[in-house]
C-alpha cells in the first residue's frame, strides 16, 4: 500500500515543487484514514523531501548546462570566466607596476 501511495504522489506531483507542508498534509490524510502508521507517514515525508531535493538539483543542473550550451553557441563568456580574466588582468597590472 505504501508503495502505491508513493507512486501516486511521485507521478501526481512535480518533485521540484513539492513542499514539506504538502507532503505532510498528504501523509496525514493517509494516517487519518488508517492507511499508514505515524512512523510510515514520517518515512514517506522524509523520502518525498529527499527525492524533491534531488529533483530540484537535477533540474538546476539541466538548466545550467543548457545555459552554458547557449552561451557557447553565442560565443559569450560566463561570469566566472570574466571574473577569472579580471583577476588575471589585475595580477598582470600589479606585476607591471612592480617592474616600473
Amino acid at each position: 500500500m505504501i508503495d502505491l501511495i508513493k507512486k501516486t504522489m511521485f507521478t501526481g506531483m512535480g518533485f521540484a515543487s513539492l513542499t514539506k507542508d504538502k507532503a505532510e498534509e498528504v501523509a496525514q490524510k493517509f494516517i487519518d484514514k488508517g492507511k499508514m502508521s505515524e512512523l510510515e507517514g514520517k518515512r514517506l515525508v522524509d523520502e518525498l523531501m529527499a527525492k524533491s531535493a534531488k529533483s530540484r538539483e537535477d533540474m538546476q543542473k539541466q538548466i545550467e548546462d543548457a545555459v552554458d550550451v547557449g552561451l557557447k553557441k553565442l560565443n559569450m563568456a560566463r561570469s566566472d570566466e570574466i571574473d577569472d580574466l579580471r583577476a588575471e588582468i589585475a595580477e598582470l597590472r600589479k606585476q607591471l607596476a612592480e617592474k616600473n
